[in-house]
């Protein structure tokens, strides 16, 4: 089975900096991007970044653009998330994931996942 395994979460001011790391298979590039998604309490699981495997193209959500980096290392089958500015509002749990899309861009779309992580908690606080 196809693990992705998080690391680097915890719990920061706002203001503050963390870095996520994701370590995936080497198969795992069977797909096409690699994504975080993340989840607050009582909320969607939403993508925040993707980055599209075999161009290094890359997509934010609006609501972290600035503010977070996604890049990879493709030599060590790493996912990272440079996350800067942290707001109360960030604080959720984020997931490593694995997208198939079809298309040559990545879609940050919950169905276009084949593979998860388990997850790696964030907490901002004010």
């Amino acid at each position: 089975q196809v693990q992705l395994v998080e690391s680097g979460g915890g719990s920061v001011q706002a203001g503050g900096s963390l870095r996520l790391s994701c370590a995936a298979p080497e198969y795992i590039y069977n797909y096409n991007c690699m994504a975080w998604f993340r989840q607050a309490p009582g909320k969607e699981r939403e993508g925040v970044a993707g980055i599209y495997i075999s161009r290094g193209a890359i997509w934010y959500a609006d609501s972290v653009k600035g503010r977070f980096t996604i890049s990879q290392d493709i030599a060590k089958n790493t996912v990272y998330l440079e996350m800067n500015s942290l707001k109360p509002e960030d604080t959720a749990m984020y997931y490593c994931a694995a997208e198939m899309t079809g298309v040559p861009w990545c879609s940050l779309r919950r169905t276009d996942v084949g593979v998860w992580g388990q997850g790696t908690q964030v907490t901002v606080s004010s």
